[in-house]
């Protein structure tokens, strides 16, 4: 990875290289972003960078020995944690061959998919239904591998990502290699979630914000790796919400027809139409899960829009066309500014239900009925 392949971040990124320069890298940082952003790339590029053997003025070379080992993830000096599950009695006998497939797979998954999240990597290991941690056994094996030498004379890194899944006797035992780490040895560590780190862990770490995205910078990102046009990567921006492994899933989607099915949606429930609401929950409740989570998403920016209305701020919509006159009439007539901000809390209650394995049948159709009943009373009213 290397920071050209990260679309925007430039602040970011002249402030980490510029660290290095003036050797001002802390050792231990702690990336925290969104789900979806480059919390997981910027630590990669930045570890590539360190490893380089002919950097430039802003980035790593891409073709060096260190980078193209950097690239595949198998740089001796190069470590990474990540959560797992804890082995039944039988797969214990069988711990080191489980082990190997599962640094495979993250290797995997790190290198190909590095704006996925949590939940893909569950799927990708099959560990449904099973409880994720970072162990203590996982810290010590930590601390015996960064009191060993470095293999080439070189940075010894350890990456620990979804860093939010270490327990807290795991936590206590990295405490005191966190402070005061052998030199030449960096931590980066990296989460979606730094309010689940224990004060103790933060106190230690020099933190580095990753935005979102920008729908430009996500624009850009689908022309330029996934060969959108520009007026399919224009739409999946707006929906992606600055998430770019949102935007990568819905590329084979047909976009804009996502936004037609929220605004016929919509207009059933302006006009109580029970049965099709119904059909459309069990439609609904049919498809995949990204695809139920890019439709309720798609509707979240659908209120974001009437919010923007309400509060006479246009030049912020970025709806246009068909949908934007969509947005000022349901301004107009049936959602106000109070019945826009409830709406928007009813589909996020929706997401983080549907994200936990709810029943998305039910979760659907109390959402409709919520909405209905929301323009019924604002109807009724005017």
């Amino acid at each position: 990875m290397q920071f050209a392949q990260i679309p925007g971040l430039e602040d970011t990124k002249t402030r980490l290289v510029q660290a290095v320069k003036n050797n001002h890298l802390a050792h231990a940082l702690l990336f925290h972003g969104p789900e979806g952003s480059a919390s997981l790339t910027m630590p990669l590029a930045l570890a590539t960078y360190l490893y380089c053997e002919n950097p430039t003025e802003t980035d790593s070379c891409g073709t060096c020995s260190n980078c193209q080992r950097m690239a595949r993830l198998v740089l001796p000096d190069f470590n990474f944690v990540f959560p797992r599950v804890a082995l039944t009695k039988e797969e214990q006998k069988k711990a080191d061959q489980i082990n190997a497939q599962l640094l495979a797979n993250f290797r995997e998954f790190a290198s190909k998919t590095p704006y996925a999240n949590i939940h893909d990597f569950i799927q990708l290991n099959k560990f449904e239904k099973k409880k994720l941690n970072i162990s203590v056994a996982a810290a010590r094996e930590v601390i015996q591998s960064l009191s060993l030498s470095s293999f080439e004379g070189s940075y010894k890194i350890m990456m620990i990502w979804a860093v939010e899944h270490l327990n807290t006797e795991a936590s206590n035992a990295l405490l005191k290699i966190l402070e005061e780490p052998q030199p030449g040895t960096f931590f980066m560590l990296i989460t979606s979630q730094p309010d689940q780190l224990l004060t103790t862990i933060l106190s230690r770490t020099q933190k580095i914000n990753i935005r979102s995205f920008t729908d430009q910078e996500i624009q850009d990102y689908l022309i330029a790796s996934q060969g959108c046009s520009e007026e399919v990567a224009r739409q999946v921006a707006m929906i992606a919400d600055g998430n770019i492994r949102t935007a990568v899933r819905m590329v084979d989607q047909v976009e804009d027809k996502q936004v037609i099915w929220i605004r016929d949606w919509f207009r059933l429930c302006m006009t109580r139409k029970f049965a099709a609401l119904f059909q459309r929950a069990d439609e609904f409740s049919k498809s995949n899960l990204d695809y139920q989570m890019s439709l309720l998403q798609t509707g979240l920016n659908v209120v974001r829009e009437i919010l923007l209305q309400n509060a006479n701020a246009e030049k912020l919509l970025r709806t246009q066309g068909e949908d934007r006159d969509f947005i000022q009439k349901i301004s107009a007539s049936v959602i106000d500014a109070d019945s826009a901000a409830l709406l928007y809390e009813k589909f996020n209650t929706a997401i983080y239900h549907l994200n936990r394995n709810g029943n998305a049948k039910l979760i659907f159709t109390d959402l409709s009925l919520q909405v209905l009943l929301l323009m019924y009373r604002n109807v009724k009213a005017a």
